[in-house]
């Protein structure tokens, strides 16, 4: 029986990805090395929501540990893959460069070995936004050359796993579309992303870090929506593509602060600091050509976007 291999299953977007893929009747082959990152507890939920559903199987193990990666294709027969496992996080990436490296890029190498040796139909590559950098070209187009200029060791990781995935697409015909999200945000979302920062301080009555003047701006894309512009990357076979998987409409960090005063009811207490290392001005994706091959389409609002995770963090955030 074929399956849809999910690197990152443990994670925020790679978690939303299997349930969906699940719903719909797949088999689904869930690997994450379930890191510290953030809580563990927080990653054995989301394993635990999707070991409920039949046709969920899971392996604890790194992309790094190459033998652990050739037994999961060894005992299942994995017809596409949908690669989201990363070391998330621009800034601690500047701390730690070796660890983003190993993870992001050596993993990834080992992923595509493994498919080399056992080939599929279909590779879907998880990259980031943060490949544009602070390039002067806005919106944000795949073609764009800034992408070759990272300005963080993250950055430039998510920006070799791309160039290492064409060169596994010229050398042996291997089918991949890349993916670069915008900010998502949602139910189960990161907590050392802006979202649930800002949430979870204004619910509890703590102080919010603005970082800079407040006029940085994001295109906050909400989790559905990239889901569903990232499950018909998953179906669609084309070569080699890159497509921005964002919302296409920025808000700034001042208008973000106001929606989550605003859906919260609480006045925030904001503590002033300094733009961060690494950080860029602006993320805003040109989502035109998305449109055209992946029929994407985002629905979501960012203040409904944000209204939905505010009831969802109530729920179940704080546990």
């Amino acid at each position: 029986m074929t399956a849809i291999l999910v690197t990152g299953a443990a994670g925020f977007i790679g978690s939303h990805v299997a349930e969906r893929l699940l719903s719909r009747g797949e088999h689904v082959i869930g690997v994450d090395e379930v890191n510290d990152y953030y809580l563990t507890d927080i990653k054995l939920r989301n394993i635990s929501l999707l070991s409920k559903q039949s046709g969920f199987k899971f392996y604890r193990c790194s992309l790094s540990d190459t033998s652990a990666l050739k037994a999961v294709f060894n005992e299942n027969r994995i017809e596409r893959v949908a690669h989201l496992a990363a070391r998330a996080g621009v800034r601690p990436s500047i701390e730690n460069p070796e660890l983003y490296e190993r993870a992001n890029v050596h993993g990834t190498l080992n992923l595509l070995e493994c498919i080399r040796q056992k080939p599929v139909k279909n590779l879907v590559l998880a990259s980031s936004s943060s490949v544009y950098g602070n390039s002067r070209q806005v919106p944000f187009k795949e073609d764009d050359a800034a992408t070759d200029r990272p300005i963080s060791p993250y950055a430039a990781t998510k920006k070799a796993t791309e160039v290492m995935a064409y060169t596994y697409h010229q050398l042996f015909g291997l089918k991949v579309n890349v993916v670069r999200p915008f900010t998502v945000y949602g139910p189960r979302g990161r907590p050392d992303m802006a979202p649930w920062l800002f949430i979870e301080a204004a619910v509890n009555g703590r102080a919010i870090a603005k970082f800079g003047d407040g006029s940085s701006r994001r295109d906050y894309t909400y989790i559905d929506d990239f889901v569903d512009g990232f499950v018909n990357a998953i179906d669609r076979e084309f070569g080699y593509e890159i497509f921005n998987l964002g919302n296409s409409h920025t808000i700034s960090l001042n208008e973000a602060l106001e929606t989550v005063s605003l859906i919260t009811g609480k006045q925030l207490i904001i503590e002033q600091k300094p733009m961060q290392p690494g950080d860029v001005e602006v993320t805003y994706a040109d989502i035109s050509k998305a449109r055209a091959m992946l029929d994407y389409e985002p629905k979501t609002a960012f203040q409904e976007g944000m209204r939905r995770f505010h009831e969802w963090f109530l729920a179940n955030g704080s546990r």
